[in-house]
């Protein structure tokens, strides 16, 4: 059976400007051949099952897998019935050779979908705050390409002609023969005193931006270290620049944070933090797995054969409705058998309940932790004689359980999954922490403070801790902090990811206030 093949395009860099239908294919594609400018954080939106294959193109630079290569590789994975998703960076028809692939599955007899993606072209200059267009400054624009194909010698780029044919100027992969570029263009006949720009990894926290006249601008990116990738904007628009540029004033913008949520739970943290201008620095310390000890399972396939016995169902997490349904799914099916109540720690835990088809009669208000919810469900109706079910982790608090127990319900504390310890890379977390490279240290729960304290093998590295700002996403991890002599710096009212990038976003800019404030006499002048 003949499988299909979808090109997608990556977009320029922010794994957050992925289309919606470029990250539903990647959700059900059984392979992912992906070239370096694609972010690797695209490659966990597809399956686990999914082969992820590295085909290396960036430009014309080696190592890479000839095109003739890649092509064969598709219409191979296609023929074998697979769904292939060719991840491409920014837009695969813009300098993306999208055209030749999608032909060669034209001649196998492969159908092909195209799902654009947003080109840097674009992208960058508007991370940068210039729009190509601006009916003050600019009415047309050209994109081109300023990296020459070393299989096409004879062909030369019209830059003189083209250098004046329109208002802006946007040039890809020009980085290399900038000067060149810009000699040409001024030849031509464009104005040496073009306002103009370089955009280095534009939509990133790590942007930096180069602005000059046309003729001091390979000069200036050679003393600014600028280098590829990077999107150069030629033209009048860049004198907007300063007054409509956004991107490096958002609150977070440049630091790096560290996210040491599982693997499979980071996006929603991590795409928080790329919004406000930071760069996440992934870095699991916890992994969550279904138990593996027999007694165990058996424990929670006779709670799930006993749903319809139980008045309530208690969520201390997301992480808990997530194994409950999956075990639930791989033994009798569904949740469906239970007709009582069920109480949640918190939004985010109500939502994955409501997601696998329970209902939701209590969440957790105020205090959103196991003390909040535990008072709560006692106030709602008391627990004598009912009879309630916990799926909790390996290592989970005992508070609800034993506050319901101690309120004469019957309680079944079931173990749904195992909280582990993934492999880490620890020389580079001491190299970031030695170097002061990373401002924050975020911590979503008590496991991911105990794996991270154990880590820290110097005196050094836990002074270099006091350096950086500390972020617990709630009080109970806030509290695992302090036991191990780390006093937090932010813990949101709400324990959710992006409440916890709120409260970071606040205590920045309240550190930002004092120390503005600091640096002014008493007239108010700077000092």
């Amino acid at each position: 059976m003949s499988g299909r093949v979808v090109l997608v395009g990556a977009g320029p860099g922010d794994p957050d400007l992925i289309t919606v239908r470029g990250a539903a294919a990647l959700a059900a594609a059984d392979v992912v051949l992906y070239d370096s400018l694609a972010t690797k954080e695209l490659l966990g939106l597809a399956p686990a099952h999914a082969e992820r294959v590295d085909v290396g193109k960036r430009g014309h630079d080696a190592p890479t897998r000839p095109q003739d290569e890649i092509n064969a590789l598709i219409v191979e994975h296609a023929r074998a019935g697979k769904v292939v998703v060719r991840l491409k960076g920014g837009d695969p028809f813009v300098f993306g050779r999208g055209g030749e692939e999608a032909s060669a599955c034209a001649k196998a007899g492969i159908r092909c979908e195209i799902v654009p993606g947003v080109t840097s072209a674009l992208a960058a200059p508007a991370y940068a705050g210039i729009p190509v267009t601006d009916r003050r400054h600019g009415a047309s624009f050209a994109v081109v390409t300023g990296h020459k194909d070393p299989g096409r010698p004879a062909e030369e780029t019209r830059w003189g002609q083209l250098g004046v044919a329109v208002d802006t100027l946007v040039i890809l992969m020009g980085m290399r023969n900038l000067a060149d570029i810009v000699d040409k263009l001024v030849a031509g006949g464009r104005d040496p005193a073009t306002p103009s720009a370089a955009v280095m990894r534009g939509t990133l926290g790590t942007q930096r931006v180069v602005v000059a006249p046309l003729h001091e601008l390979p000069a200036r990116v050679r003393a600014s270290g600028l280098g590829a990738p990077a999107t150069v904007v030629v033209g009048d628009v860049v004198k907007l620049r300063d007054e409509i540029g956004w991107w490096e004033r958002e609150p977070l913008f440049g630091m790096r944070v560290l996210v040491t949520r599982a693997a499979a739970q980071s996006a929603e943290l991590a795409s928080a933090l790329r919004t406000a201008g930071a760069e996440p620095v992934l870095m699991p310390l916890i992994d969550l797995v279904a138990p593996d000890d027999p007694a165990r399972l058996t424990a929670l396939d006779e709670a799930l054969e006993s749903l319809a016995d139980y008045d309530g169902l208690v969520f201390a997490s997301s992480n808990g409705v997530r194994f409950l349904a999956a075990r639930a799914r791989a033994r009798t099916g569904d949740l469906s058998a239970f007709r009582g109540q069920v109480f949640c720690v918190g939004q985010k835990t109500a939502e994955a309940a409501l997601a696998v088809g329970l209902p939701v009669h209590l969440v957790a208000s105020g205090r959103s932790d196991a003390e909040g919810l535990l008072a709560q469900i006692l106030q709602a109706a008391p627990a004598k004689g009912r009879s309630f079910l916990l799926p909790r982790s390996d290592v989970g608090r005992t508070v609800i359980a034993d506050g319901l127990r101690a309120a004469g319900a019957r309680v079944d504390s079931v173990e749904a999954y195992r909280n582990v310890r993934p492999e880490v890379d620890v020389a580079a977390l001491h190299r970031d922490l030695a170097a002061g490279t990373l401002g924050a240290l975020t911590f979503t729960s008590p496991s991911t403070v105990e794996h991270f304290d154990d880590l820290l093998q110097d005196d050094a590295a836990r002074r270099a801790v006091g350096d950086c700002i500390v972020a617990a996403v709630g009080t109970t991890t806030a509290a695992a902090l302090r036991a191990r002599g780390i006093e937090p710096d932010v813990v949101p009212k709400r324990p959710e990811p992006r409440a916890l990038v709120e409260a970071l976003t606040a205590h920045v800019r309240a550190l930002h206030d004092e120390n503005h404030s600091e640096n002014r006499d008493e007239t108010g002048d700077e000092r």
